[in-house]
């Protein structure tokens, strides 16, 4: 193999011919031939961790993506949701806003429906005892 690597450059065919030849060779000839790590080896295994990187950054962006809309959304909600409830039972306490800002995306949503039929601070505590224990 280091005389391949030093005088040979392979094309991707004689690459296969070069490795089925490997093959054939006893296992202990193997052995001491792959001991040796030549140069276009080790630009393969250079190529395999680069793309593996890439791959990895990519899924990495496209995961970030979709978590940074999902709290958005999130955040987005508790916003709406505390401007509403403030609207329709006045100022909330800092325990209540508390609460609201600890509920997940579903129960915002869920609340926001629930705030029309709000008339008074106590329906939303009610609520809030209901519904912040669910997940």
């Amino acid at each position: 193999s280091g005389f391949v690597d030093t005088y040979l450059r392979l094309n991707s065919d004689e690459t296969k011919v070069f490795l089925n030849e490997m093959d054939a060779l006893g296992s202990k000839e193997r052995e001491a031939v792959m001991e040796i790590v030549t140069s276009w080896m080790e630009e393969g295994i250079k190529r395999g961790v680069k793309e593996g990187r890439e791959q990895g950054r990519k899924e990495g962006r496209e995961e970030g993506l979709k978590e940074g809309i999902q709290q958005g959304r999130r955040m987005e909600a508790i916003n709406l949701v505390l401007r509403h409830l403030t609207r329709r039972v006045g100022q909330l306490e800092e325990n209540l806003v508390g609460q609201v800002k600890s509920l997940s995306l579903v129960q915002l949503e869920a609340l926001s429906e629930a705030l029309l039929d709000f008339s008074t601070r106590a329906d939303l505590e009610t609520w809030l005892a209901d519904h912040s224990t669910e997940q």
